[in-house]
């Protein structure tokens, strides 16, 4: 330390007497300014250019006027079921906003006591903390805490610049943090910055705010936290990867200790209510971030990729806007669905593992393998083909990795989908068998096209009846080879290789005759005409016209499919389905409402006479089954492709539409003869969730019939010509007739003298 220089008690009083002296004195240490202007007036402009720069460069890092004032949270979007239940969100940092009434009482005390016990008396910054920072911060070259909560709001909300580890970044950001965080205060009142603190605080693992950090660590609202948990939780805003409990559950408790105490420290609860905290059992709920899990995740799913698209018409972003999505899915018939997917899969499967046998299938066996190695991490993240080589042939080896190939691959897959036909909502929705959860595999209901086999032939016959003929029309059972555009010849057959006789086309449908089916589309129904009208009824895959389609030969999804199905069940009016019905801003604004297209696709009197022969195929023939479940009126068509891949069953009352698809993912792999029929393996899902809907007294279905048009007539008809009985017909019975299309009368049995006559039957040799 230099040596101070000392002056005599003489020279003291003459500085004090003699004012040239005294100046001398004064200006003596000017003397090198004088002598060294131009250094001087160097070093001065670098100290005002270097001052100018720094505060520029601190401005340039502080929020603007409009960002102080409209601060914006990245909020979650989140997807809302007709019935008001929150099936997902969608998000970046997983943030749900909340207003302090909606919050536990002792929550914001337990904050203010641990983090700012000064927070009403200060104005942003707490002086004393903020020097005492600085100053460690000088001297130490690390980050002092101790920080107000406006501080806090501020670092966060605003992502402020300078947050490197560099010693001049900590105090530019401290600086800017002591003038943003007086500008939050001069903006907003003490009430508004807890609240924008609580929603904007980190609290690890994704959860961004109080009501999401109380979702995914509790599974319960902000509101309906205990003391035992939110003290846990805002003890975790001092570090929370640190104190995560799930990792570090000993870390997490001390630390909600300190909470407590500091609770107590405070007067907020008296020492017995902090016995009581620390005593109180804590349950923790630890979600899979990676799936997409609710009650309906593939129909959440499809929701995001619509949105996905619609974001480019409308320049939102889904993870960050706190859009609210609201759907046509009634949680409740979902869970109904759910039920009954679980219900008939669980025992069809287990029926299906005793009869699948690999050893006659190695083939298949070999190619699953090599699929699912293909989807594992350790495959993808290999980096040379030489790695992805070594990961294989392990995997290969690996008995357990082979035997997990071998259930998987022999897991049967579903489809089910449930529609409102008379206003196009999609109600329900499950997309696998793993209806629980969804990561990477295919929705079965949007995603697929299979071949519907039977369940095509009521286009068929729909447009035999468009066309005027009535369902006592009677065809031969009879084998037909047809020639195809490829050059080969076609013999379909029955499924159980019978054939003979006549069937009229109510016969035919009711009981799924092949021969009868194809016979119709010869000679009743043009293919591009049964084309036109499946097109006509919803279907948009596209369809050859070739005779083959009368068994279903086509490819559709299961979607597609339960629309056109409704078309009956909706008089001939096709509603286009639709799962969006509105979508807003975080303020509520409407964005997009969405409204059902319809259009009128059939005549009444031809829906309702389709009908009537469908609710034959249910209550007598194939699709009987439903009855063991579900009483009520119903109609629908079983589907069984001719190799036994694919089984369907879409049917409808008078308000739903429903469509059941079931098979494998691999379509090598092929039900036995019994377990194939869609009146087996798909109809009994529909009928469970039938039953369980219309008996749910939350639900309210109302019973009520399929209503007749006044175009449809009942007529007596003679058992034998099929045509309309006179009164020496033997034997007569009651059909059901498009008016417009009157019947022609019996020409066998002209009079009481009939039988002496020789009158040869009169009916279509087709």
């Amino acid at each position: 330390m230099a040596e101070r220089k000392q002056y005599s008690s003489k020279a003291m009083e003459r500085y004090f007497t003699d004012p040239q002296f005294r100046r001398s004195i004064l200006n003596a240490g000017s003397g090198w300014i004088r002598r060294n202007k131009r250094i001087a007036a160097t070093l001065l402009v670098l100290l005002i250019g270097f001052g100018g720069w720094y505060g520029y460069h601190i401005i340039d890092g502080l929020p603007s006027l409009e960002q102080l004032e409209n601060p914006h949270l990245e909020i979650s979007t989140k997807i809302y079921s007709a019935d008001g239940e929150v099936l997902d969100q969608f998000s970046v940092k997983n943030r749900t906003p909340v207003t302090l009434d909606q919050l536990p009482p002792g929550l914001v005390e337990a904050l203010i006591a641990t983090e700012d016990k000064q927070f009403y008396e200060h104005w942003g910054v707490n002086a004393s903390r903020f020097i005492r920072q600085m100053a460690i911060n000088l001297v130490t070259l690390r980050q002092a805490g101790a920080s107000t909560i406006t501080q806090q709001l501020a670092r966060n909300l605003y992502k402020l610049k300078g947050t490197e580890e560099s010693l001049f970044d900590k105090i530019t950001r401290k600086i800017r943090e002591f003038i943003t965080s007086v500008q939050i205060e001069r903006n907003f009142t003490k009430k508004e910055i807890l609240q924008l603190y609580l929603n904007e605080s980190y609290f690890g693992r994704s959860a961004y705010g109080i009501e999401s950090a109380a979702q995914v660590y509790f599974k319960k609202r902000a509101k309906e936290l205990h003391p035992a948990e939110y003290t846990l939780l805002i003890g975790m805003l001092k570090g929370p990867t640190y104190y995560d409990p799930i990792q570090h559950l000993d870390r997490a408790l001390v630390r909600r200790d300190i909470v407590i105490n500091q609770m107590v420290n405070d007067d907020v609860i008296s020492n017995e209510d902090a016995l009581r905290i620390r005593s109180d059992t804590l349950s923790f709920h630890f979600p899979d971030p990676e799936l997409r899990q609710g009650i309906a995740p593939h129909f959440v799913e499809w929701i995001r990729q619509q949105l996905v698209q619609k974001s480019r018409t409308y320049g939102f972003n889904i993870l960050r806007d706190g859009l609210k999505v609201y759907t046509t899915l009634d949680a409740r018939m979902q869970r109904h669905a759910n039920r009954a997917v679980e219900e008939h899969m669980k025992e069809f499967q287990a029926k299906w593992d005793t009869l699948w046998n690999w050893n006659a299938y190695p083939e298949i066996l070999a190619g699953n393998i090599e699929k699912y190695i293909t989807e594992t991490d350790a495959y993808k993240r290999a980096k040379t083909p030489e790695a992805r080589d070594s990961i294989a042939a392990s995997l290969r080896a690996d008995s357990a990795f082979v035997d997990s190939v071998r259930v998987l691959a022999r897991t049967i897959e579903v489809g089910f989908v449930v529609l409102n036909p008379h206003d196009g909502h999609i109600l329900a929705m499950v997309g696998g068998t793993n209806f629980r959860q969804f990561k990477y595999g295919l929705n079965h209901v949007t995603q697929i096209r299979r071949q519907p086999g039977s369940a095509f032939k009521p286009f068929v016959y729909t447009v035999a009846v468009d066309n005027g003929y009535s369902v006592a029309t009677e065809l031969m059972n009879q084998p037909v080879t047809i020639p195809m555009p490829d050059g080969t010849r076609w013999t379909p057959s029955n499924y159980d290789g019978d054939f003979g006789g006549y069937y009229t086309l109510r016969e035919g449908l009711k009981k799924s005759i092949n021969l009868i089916a194809v016979r119709a589309i010869l000679t009743l129904a043009p293919p591009e005409q049964v084309v036109e009208y499946a097109k006509r009824m919803g279907i948009r895959s596209k369809i050859r016209p070739y005779p083959s389609i009368a068994l279903g030969s086509v490819e559709v999804s299961p979607l597609e499919l339960t629309t056109a199905y409704g078309v009956f069940a909706n008089e001939g009016v096709l509603v286009e389905p639709i799962a969006i019905l509105r979508i807003e801003d975080k303020d509520g604004n409407v964005i997009e409402q969405n409204f059902p297209e319809k259009r009128e696709a059939l005549s009444r009197e031809t829906a309702y006479i389709m009908t009537d022969l469908l609710e034959g195929v249910v209550n007598e023939g194939t699709a009987r089954r439903v009855r063991g479940y579900y009483h009520y009126p119903a109609a629908g068509k079983t589907g069984t492709t001719n190799d036994y891949g694919d089984a369907w069953f879409v049917g409808f009352t008078p308000q739903l539409s429903a469509g059941v698809w079931v098979g494998f993912d691999d379509n090598r792999i092929k039900f036995g003869y019994a377990e194939g029929q869609g009146g087996r393996a798909a109809a009994p899902i529909w009928a469970r969730f039938m039953k369980y809907t219309y008996e749910d007294p939350d639900i309210g279905m109302k019973l009520e019939y399929f209503q007749r048009p006044d175009g449809v007539v009942n007529d007596t008809i003679c058992v034998e010509t099929k045509k309309k009985a006179r009164e020496w017909c033997p034997n007569k019975m009651e059909e059901i007739f498009n008016a417009k299309y009157p019947l022609s009368l019996c020409d066998k049995h002209t009079s009481i003298h009939w039988n002496e006559e020789q009158q040869t039957p009169s009916k279509i040799h087709w």
